[in-house]
């Protein structure tokens, strides 16, 4: 089990990394776009793969854990937006961290709730 969770970590990292990267150099602001979207993504990702591996027999529990744990766990970013955040009220920028917190906790809550949504409809479609 611990290596599957190992390997997805690693994945979801990298994805991180390089995606976050991409997104961020794209914009050229201060503003932490990046992690936001993988905030965002990465909840609708696991909202989703949690919903369709809990009922689907086709997903092993090390194959659940890979991708849940390892490789959402990897890449979601929330120590980061933690950070950014503090860099963020440092800097005195008190309406921008505002406006990041509320984004980030309420698109990623939502966009948790579609990837159940989401989720739930492709086991329906399956067994149909």
């Amino acid at each position: 089990m611990i290596w599957y969770i190992a390997f997805g970590s690693a994945v979801g990292g990298v994805l991180r990394y390089l995606l976050g990267g991409l997104i961020q150099r794209a914009t050229s602001g201060t503003f932490p776009l990046g992690t936001l979207v993988i905030n965002i993504t990465g909840s609708f990702l696991l909202g989703l793969l949690y919903r369709y591996s809990a009922d689907s027999a086709a997903i092993t529990p090390e194959v659940r854990a890979m991708l849940t744990i390892g490789l959402c766990g990897g890449y979601t970013t929330f120590s980061t937006f933690s950070y950014e955040t503090v860099r963020l009220l440092e800097d005195g920028e008190i309406g921008r961290a505002v406006v990041y917190i509320g984004l980030s906790v309420v698109i990623a809550v939502a966009a948790t709730m579609l990837g159940v949504v989401a989720g739930r409809e492709l086991l329906a479609l399956r067994r149909a």
